[in-house]
């Protein structure tokens, strides 16, 4: 696992995150089972600009989905080295299961900490075994952050 370097006092929480969900590359659901919305990022260039590109957790809802309840989520901010991509993404994994997809619906999202910064994986498995401690990470950090749940971002 290669990692890049990351200064964790420069980012300024919380990060607000609001869009229309789009289609990624489809390798969440199917390759990973592990199901991301994705964000554009053109209402988000200066910002993404400014904060490093990692793993974050935080609270997400999606427009509609049960009465609009907030849930936790891990998301990733960057190019996802071990795919090779070229092009930054945001990628929101609810936690939760989910018989669905949510394109087209607006995904609100508040980022209030951070996990560890982009690196690739010397194999598929790895990968999947870093998102899940990355979930589980995003679980217990927030156990003590519930507050955000209930916070106006999410209702406006």
């Amino acid at each position: 696992m290669n990692s890049i370097e990351v200064d964790i006092k420069a980012i300024k929480f919380p990060l607000h995150f609001k869009g229309k969900i789009i289609k990624g590359f489809g390798r969440g659901s199917k390759e990973l089972g592990i199901p991301t919305a994705n964000l554009p990022i053109e209402d988000y260039e200066e910002q993404l600009r400014e904060i490093p590109v990692g793993v974050y957790y935080g609270f997400a809802n999606v427009e509609g989905l049960n009465n609009d309840k907030v849930y936790p989520m891990a998301m990733s901010i960057g190019w996802n080295p071990f795919y090779k991509n070229t092009k930054k993404t945001i990628e929101v994994h609810l936690i939760e299961k989910f018989d669905r997809d949510f394109y087209g619906k607006e995904l609100k999202a508040i980022a209030l900490g951070y996990i560890r910064p982009m690196c690739t994986f010397n194999s598929l498995d790895e990968l999947i075994k870093a998102i899940q401690k990355d979930i589980e990470i995003s679980k217990e950090s927030l156990q003590t952050q519930s507050e955000y749940q209930t916070n106006s971002f999410f209702t406006v």
